[in-house]
């Protein structure tokens, strides 16, 4: 561990820290930059960032309480919904964690496998370039988000086609797919996806030529492996950083131990090394989605998913977007699950967001947050601090409603459990 970590993780409380410095900013929960609810907040050194914080808990939806109340099909309406971004990642992890439930996951045909891998790489596809559009309307170049996202057009039609639908794709179910990708489209498919190839191409390279562009990414937030792991951070995040882990290499599914996946990984660990990533990763993504194609075979989409799913728990993780998306599941022999419990890759990645901000100039703020893709809404979680004397509370929906119905709800009550 660094000297820079060890410090970062054994610094005082926040507001100790920041009454030393000169001044303190706060950027969100509502702010330009943040288009979801996060608050950060920055001590500054002159114009230098010397500690950074953050407080989640803004966007409370329930769906995992939610899910409980559900049937396992009506649960793919709210977890395609978790995040507009990753939608197909959420709702693809559930299905999986379905398929075990029911132990039903060696009988899924493969055409559904392929047609669940292509889905999920047109959605990485039109999420990565939806994130360098945006990085370049963080650092001042419009002209590079205006054409970029014209590009993108291409990628939301081809899903618009497939599934019927831009955004949440209502594609997968357990079992299968809900519906084939005819034939008939593979012709159009593969030559827009060969245009947008030439197009990604082109983006990489206004990426690497155009200095005011590179000078803005280049030996920003810099953050090295070592310390990327050891803040737990996962997905291109952590690639970018240097170090090679991708689940749909390490323990594949669906169909990827069948396609030309490639592990992207850049060592620098700053933001030009994060874009590089996913730049590459784009082009990875349709050489895999046109090679799904020359390889799946016809035949069935999906096999029958029983009402009600025998006692069991399971546990599934794809490589989404952002990162690694977990999802966990407890069956109790009814139609609806017992227990459902998500982990988004934001959760994970905010702690390095924070600190490969440290020492960096104000300026850089935008670009360094923007480098770990952050998605807030699908990251959530609760717990009681007590800020005077630090200690942390957990406690469950059960003694919650109890405290507050009883209008006992208060800091004593809660954490003298």
């Amino acid at each position: 561990m660094s000297d820079e970590l060890k410090r970062f993780g054994e610094s005082k409380k926040f507001k100790e820290r920041a009454a030393e410095e000169q001044y303190t900013i706060i950027v969100g929960p509502q702010h330009p930059h943040t288009h979801e609810p996060l608050s950060y907040r920055f001590a500054l050194e002159g114009e230098y960032i010397a500690c950074t914080d953050a407080v989640i808990g803004y966007n409370h939806r329930g769906i995992e309480k939610g899910m409980e109340n559900r049937n396992y099909l009506q649960n793919l309406y709210i977890v395609e919904r978790i995040c507009g971004i990753c939608s197909a990642g959420h709702q693809g992890t559930y299905v999986q964690v379905c398929d075990q439930l029911a132990e039903i996951q060696d009988d899924i045909p493969e055409r559904a496998e392929y047609i669940r891998g292509i889905i999920a790489e047109l959605e990485r596809i039109h999420s990565h370039i939806l994130w360098y559009s945006i990085l370049g309307h963080d650092a001042g170049f419009d002209t590079f988000f205006m054409i970029t996202w014209r590009d993108r057009e291409i990628v939301m039609d081809l899903l618009e086609l497939i599934s019927g639908n831009r955004v949440n794709y209502a594609m997968f179910q357990p079992g299968g797919v809900s519906r084939d990708i005819p034939t008939e489209m593979y012709p159009k498919i593969k030559k827009d996806l060969e245009e947008l190839y030439k197009k990604v191409q082109y983006h990489w390279e206004v990426v690497e030529t155009s200095r005011t562009f590179r000078a803005r990414l280049e030996n920003v937030a810099k953050v090295s492996t070592e310390d990327a792991l050891k803040l737990g951070c996962n997905g291109p995040t952590v690639r970018g950083a240097g170090y090679e882990f991708d689940i749909r290499k390490d323990a594949p599914y669906f169909m990827y131990k069948e396609l030309p996946l490639r592990v992207c990984v850049y060592p620098n660990g700053d933001v030009l090394d994060t874009t590089r990533v996913r730049l590459d990763e784009t082009l990875n993504a349709i050489e895999m989605i046109l090679a799904s194609l020359d390889q799946m075979k016809n035949g069935e989409v999906k096999i029958k998913f029983p009402k009600r799913v025998p006692p069991n728990e399971a546990v599934a993780r794809s490589d989404v977007p952002r990162g690694t998306c977990i999802h966990y599941g407890i069956s109790d022999g009814t139609n609806k699950p017992y227990r459902w419990r998500i982990r988004a890759p934001t959760y994970n990645n905010i702690p390095t967001a924070l600190y490969r901000l440290i020492g960096n100039n104000i300026a850089d703020i935008p670009v360094g947050i923007r480098a770990m893709d952050p998605c807030y809404s699908c990251t959530d979680r609760i717990m009681f601090v007590d800020l005077d004397s630090d200690r942390k509370k957990i406690v469950t929906g059960e003694v919650l409603n109890h405290l507050a119905n009883r209008g006992r709800l208060t800091k004593r009550n809660l954490f003298n459990l």
